[in-house]
C-alpha cells in the first residue's frame, strides 16, 4: 500500500490562523483551507478529505452548524472542533450528538493538534477496515445462501 498524505480541511474565519495552519502542516499533510463554512462545503464537493478541523466561532455559520451540514453529505471524515473556553456548551452539544471526534481549545498547540490528527486518522482507518470486512462478510453470506438454495432445490 502506498502511504498517502492525510487530507485535512481546516476552516477558520481568521486568515492568520489559516496561514499559520498551512505553514505548520503543509509538508506533513495535504492541507485545504477555507475562510467560511460555505467555502469549505465547496471544497468538500471537489476534494476527498479525511479530517475536518473547524473553529467554532465564525460569522454566518458556527463550527457545529457547519459540521451538521457536513454530516448530511460527507459523514466519513473525522471532525475536530477548535473552540475557546466560553463555547463549552457548544462543545458538549457537539460531542453528545456525535458530530465531533475531538475538540481542542484555541489557540491550538501544534504538537497537541498533530497528535489529535493522527489519532483521528487511526480511528478513520479502523472504521474503513471494518466497513470493508463487513462488505466482504455480506458477500460471502449471500454466496452461501445461494449455494444452500441450489442444494435444497436439487
Amino acid at each position: 500500500m502506498v502511504d498517502k498524505k492525510i487530507a485535512i480541511l481546516y476552516v477558520d474565519d481568521e486568515e492568520n490562523n489559516l496561514i499559520s495552519f498551512k505553514a505548520n502542516f503543509r509538508l506533513k499533510y495535504k492541507v485545504f483551507i477555507a475562510i467560511s463554512g460555505d467555502e469549505a462545503l465547496k471544497i468538500l464537493e471537489k476534494s476527498a478529505v479525511d479530517i475536518i478541523i473547524t473553529d467554532q466561532r465564525m460569522p454566518q455559520m458556527t463550527g457545529v452548524q457547519f459540521l451538521e451540514k457536513v454530516l448530511e453529505t460527507h459523514p466519513d471524515p473525522m471532525r475536530i472542533l477548535l473552540t475557546g473556553y466560553a463555547d463549552m456548551g457548544a462543545v458538549v452539544d457537539a460531542v453528545n450528538k456525535g458530530k465531533i471526534f475531538h475538540y481542542l481549545t484555541k489557540p491550538w498547540n501544534e504538537e497537541e493538534l498533530d497528535i489529535s490528527i493522527n489519532r483521528a486518522y487511526e480511528v478513520l482507518l479502523e472504521k474503513r477496515e471494518l466497513e470493508s470486512m463487513n462488505g466482504k462478510l455480506a458477500t460471502s453470506n449471500d454466496q452461501l445462501e445461494f449455494l444452500l438454495r441450489q442444494k435444497l432445490l436439487s
